[in-house]
């Protein structure tokens, strides 16, 4: 684990494999090992992989200030730097999705190509405005219920049938004792008030948006909306739930691969 000062945090990072740079941001409640670490052997050997921790996540430490994107953006791209991977491929999983559209935008002369898994654009959604209230409202009363509800909602039907019970609970009890609570609670606040759509309409690299047809978090039309916002990005759709790199990570290494392999700069 290695860390960089950015601003008033101690961003941590990891780094694995070798190659060129490929930077990984994870999601709300997230953190760099949970959302991606068992991506990483199918990896390491075609890129230097980078898997920053932004604030309220795994062992970044900072001030408990509310939390912003372009501060978010800014994290990540220190600790692309401090690896030494620069230009890199940049992905991002919902919140982190959001935050790759602003390096994208922010840092242009950074980034080769974008992937984008289960993204949004903003909070304005009705539907997603209460999604993420209840899940303020949850961290702060009923952290199990909460839990059981990204389960429900991140998972497709199918996948969470077939764990049987003994799986579902360990998924549970994982959700349980990995996410950093407080830092959850102020990464919810970002999800409420976040716009990049200004971010999304000035990204001039080649973009893979990535769906799922199952998704009960980011529903794939909103996800159809980021895509259309970012000039010839590319739409393709997976039949999973948002989690769909842990539902299906075979099917989203293959698409990472295909896109990130054969695109032109």
């Amino acid at each position: 684990m290695n860390k960089i000062a950015v601003g008033g945090a101690q961003v941590a990072y990891r780094v694995d494999g070798k190659g060129p740079g490929l930077v990984l941001v994870h999601g709300t409640g997230g953190n760099s090992e949970a959302n991606w670490g068992h991506l990483i052997p199918a990896l390491i050997n075609d890129w230097t992989v980078v898997r920053p921790d932004y604030s309220g996540s795994g062992m970044t430490c900072d001030e408990g200030k509310p939390i912003e994107v372009k501060e978010m953006a800014a994290q990540i791209v220190a600790a692309a730097e401090a690896a030494g991977v620069i230009p890199f491929d940049l992905v991002g999983f919902s919140l982190g999705s959001a935050i790759s559209i602003v390096i994208a935008a922010d840092y242009p002369h950074l980034v080769r190509r974008v992937i984008l898994l289960g993204p949004f654009l903003s909070s304005k959604d009705p539907r997603q405005k209460v999604q993420f209230e209840l899940w303020r409202d949850l961290i702060r009363t009923d952290r199990l219920a909460l839990s059981q509800l990204i389960l429900l909602t991140g998972f497709s039907p199918t996948f969470i049938s077939i764990q049987g019970n003994e799986g579902v609970s360990a998924i549970i009890d994982g959700f349980m004792s990995e996410i950093n609570w407080e830092g959850m609670a102020r990464q919810v606040e970002l999800d409420l008030s976040i716009d990049v759509s200004e971010a999304a309409r000035r990204i001039e690299k080649p973009t893979l948006v990535i769906g799922c047809s199952h998704d009960h978090i980011v529903p794939s039309s909103q996800v159809k909306s980021v895509a259309a916002a970012i000039r010839g990005a590319q739409y393709t759709e997976l039949y999973t739930g948002h989690l769909a790199h842990v539902e299906k990570p075979e099917e989203f290494i293959l698409l990472l691969r295909s896109f990130l392999l054969s695109s032109d700069d």
